[in-house]
């Protein structure tokens, strides 16, 4: 094995899985894991997609915190339920929860052309059936009966602040549906902003959980919206 076949292998961290998630990936799922690892960085040569390359940093900050949104609050997401990864980009949170629940439905919606032709290339060559990209942007798809109110779960993480992803998101879940906002730091001032906009929009705040990333322990925080 070269230097360079070490370099692209992502660690396994079962260990990390089970205990922060109680949830690990079988054989198969760690397997897609390490081609989507693969395939991102063949796709950031061309697409500049990514800052996150390093095994571990991959490891940590895509997929571990793509998982974490969603595994505490939704241990299981059947073929029946509809998600909406909002500004996925390279993917990211979508493809590894649309790895680690196969039997749910991913679109996979961004802007940019360029980075949905490289998600439908990679999708198709990791045989993820349950994602679909698409392009659009939130704002026009939340106007097409298609997919307005139509979504159990939408995921945004890095489009913009709290306040415009809940004007993306909103719109296009069900009643009952959830959104799941991924941040970095949080505060007290920021949920009482954000609060006044959920409430325009016919949601609410459900909760907002805190939590540190097992390897460079850096504070997270994930916001739980409400469609009502």
């Amino acid at each position: 094995m070269t230097n360079k076949q070490k370099f692209l292998m992502l660690p396994e961290m079962n260990q990390f899985w089970q205990q922060t998630l109680n949830w690990q990936p079988d054989t198969a799922q760690q397997e897609l894991f390490q081609r989507l690892y693969e395939g991102v960085l063949w796709g950031n040569d061309q697409f500049n997609l990514t800052r996150i390359t390093a095994p571990e940093d991959f490891w940590e900050k895509h997929l571990w915190d793509s998982l974490r949104g969603v595994m505490p609050r939704l241990p299981s997401l059947s073929s029946q339920q509809r998600v909406i990864d909002i500004g996925t980009g390279a993917g990211f949170p979508g493809l590894p929860v649309a790895i680690a629940f196969p039997e749910s439905q991913l679109i996979l919606l961004d802007a940019t052309r360029k980075k949905i032709n490289f998600l439908e290339t990679l999708v198709t060559q990791l045989g993820i059936e349950n994602a679909t990209p698409i392009v659009g942007r939130a704002e026009a798809i939340g106007q097409k009966p298609q997919h307005r109110g139509t979504y159990d779960i939408a995921l945004v993480r890095a489009v913009g602040s709290a306040s415009v992803c809940a004007e993306y998101a909103l719109p296009l879940l069900k009643t009952g549906g959830l959104a799941v906002l991924y941040r970095g730091h949080w505060t007290q001032e920021e949920t009482d902003s954000l609060q006044l906009e959920v409430e325009h929009l016919g949601g609410v705040i459900e909760s907002i959980e805190q939590f540190t990333t097992p390897l460079s322990n850096s504070v997270r925080h994930c916001l739980y919206l409400r469609n009502s």
